[in-house]
């Protein structure tokens, strides 16, 4: 794949408990992003609380190296699964359509499991931030069925490079 634009992405892993070595689905982003030509900002684990959450992405967002940010976990329905509370305050515009497709797929791969999961994505400052369940196979399915695409300038009949706060 020869991307037109590669894009800048920070990856953030929201977790109580995984380190760098445990980290498989953070691990998984990058390696994605990378093997498609896009570039890494950097990656980081954050514990799954509103506040940090909330500041770290607010820092991404107005750093305008970043044209992406991809998260995974804290999208689920447990006490400790902040993200969505989180981030969609800091959206400029829902990208309602995301989360949809997220589970339309995923009901192929994991039955009716797919309605637990929040996944959802908003631009903010002309910023892409996709929100991800934190299991792999929740990553590997974002990314390969709908984020890779979408990041790719090339792809038609439309794509969201060209939403990004590029140059």
């Amino acid at each position: 794949m020869s991307l037109e634009t590669p894009l800048t992405i920070a990856v953030v892993s929201i977790s109580d408990t995984r380190t760098e070595e445990t980290d498989k689905s953070g691990a998984i982003l990058v390696t994605c992003l990378t093997e498609a030509g896009h570039r890494l900002h950097s990656k980081q684990i954050v514990k799954d609380d509103v506040y940090q959450l909330r500041a770290l992405v607010s820092s991404h967002i107005a750093d305008s190296a970043i044209h992406v940010v991809l998260m995974t976990g804290g999208t689920g329905f447990t006490a400790r699964d902040n993200t969505l509370e989180a981030i969609k305050p800091l959206f400029d515009v829902d990208i309602g359509g995301f989360g949809e497709l997220f589970r339309q797929i995923s009901y192929e791969e994991i039955g009716t499991a797919t309605v637990q999961s929040r996944a959802f994505a908003g631009l903010a400052n002309n910023t892409i931030v996709f929100c991800l369940p934190g299991s792999p196979g929740a990553c590997r399915t974002g990314w390969h069925k709908i984020i890779a695409e979408q990041l790719d300038s090339n792809h038609k009949p439309c794509n969201f490079a060209d939403k990004l706060k590029l140059g």
